[in-house]
């Protein structure tokens, strides 16, 4: 796919809503790129091409403050990404992040998973996810899965990946495209009990997908709590040895992790040190199941953010999936 402008031209000729844009990398055409943002309508987000882990982007609600923008944002996805290409969409005020995940073989089979949603974000940087993504609507849900499918058949795409979309009003408006395997996949498996590692590993070796669309049923509900080694109220780092680790566990709990008592956490990396997936019948069980898992979990040494995601899910808004991407940055600056 190349990067983030190529992915979006091939969403476009597949039929996929992409969000209202420049279509294409900006130029040194300052004019053009005024008048490509006064079509758009501010405000408008400026992103890297090559961006991705939520850096290269900057939102600017003004002509006045747009050319700086665009600078700034090009030196900074030259630094971090090597290409300072940048582009311009249309800033959405009040969406959720919702992705549909996909399976591709060199057959020509390619297959969905449903969608999960993954509002809940921290300098965009998901802390928490869901399957299915609640409160969407079915009719807009099923034209975009289909239209993922059409897309995946346009570009020849194989292996595992994953649509990433802002949906707000009842439509989606596609982003983004990641071709890997997500920190999520676990929910999406949860819910459709494929294993998605496993069929990628599968697809990699020429071999055949083993399901087929209509194989495909999503069943029940799944939540999936990222746990990072990091302060719970002002997010800065917590490397050291972990003195005593206990993951949860029963019915409906799976824990992805490589923690052990003993092991040192090294300041060097990611700060995600397990993840925490629990799966009910419906949503409420889902939930209560989590609302457990967090309390039996133990991680004595370091400080992680289990506490965050303990209020998330007693927070009454999140139980009633009336959230967006900026809810849990608004809930952070209210303490």
């Amino acid at each position: 796919m190349g990067n983030k402008v190529s992915a979006i031209r091939s969403m476009i000729r597949a039929g996929v809503p992409t969000v209202p844009g420049s279509n294409g990398p900006l130029t040194e055409d300052e004019e053009r790129t005024k008048a490509v943002a006064r079509e758009i309508g501010y405000p408008v987000l400026i992103k890297a091409a090559s961006g991705g882990g939520g850096r290269g982007m900057q939102v600017v609600h003004s002509e006045h403050a747009l050319l700086k923008g665009v600078h700034v944002t090009q030196r900074e996805a030259q630094g971090a990404f090597g290409d300072e290409t940048v582009y311009l969409e249309k800033y959405l005020e009040r969406p959720r992040h919702v992705e549909i995940q996909v399976l591709a073989d060199t057959h020509g089979n390619v297959i969905h998973l449903g969608d999960r949603d993954c509002s809940l974000q921290r300098r965009n940087q998901k802390v928490m996810e869901e399957a299915p993504a609640p409160n969407i609507n079915p009719e807009s849900r099923e034209r975009t899965l289909e239209a993922c499918l059409a897309a995946c058949r346009e570009i020849g795409y194989v292996g595992a990946g994953t649509f990433e979309f802002l949906y707000q009003d009842g439509e989606f408006f596609f982003i983004e495209m990641n071709t890997r395997v997500q920190v999520e996949h676990p929910v999406s498996e949860m819910v459709t009990g494929v294993d998605i590692v496993a069929e990628q590993l599968r697809i990699a070796s020429g071999e055949k997908l083993r399901y087929t669309q209509d194989d495909i049923e999503i069943r029940g509900h799944s939540l999936e709590c990222r746990i990072n080694a990091e302060d719970s109220k002002t997010f800065a780092p917590s490397p050291g040895r972990v003195e005593r680790f206990h993951p949860p566990g029963g019915l409906g709990v799976r824990v992805d992790s490589h923690l052990y008592s003993g092991y040192s956490i090294p300041p060097y990396y990611d700060s995600l040190i397990g993840k925490l997936i629990t799966f009910g019948e419906n949503r409420e069980t889902c939930l209560a199941r989590m609302h457990n898992a967090l309390d039996e979990l133990i991680v004595i040494g370091i400080k992680t953010n289990s506490a965050l995601h303990q209020r998330l899910i007693r927070d009454d808004a999140f139980r009633r999936a009336e959230i967006n991407i900026h809810y849990l940055e608004h809930l952070i600056r209210r303490d």
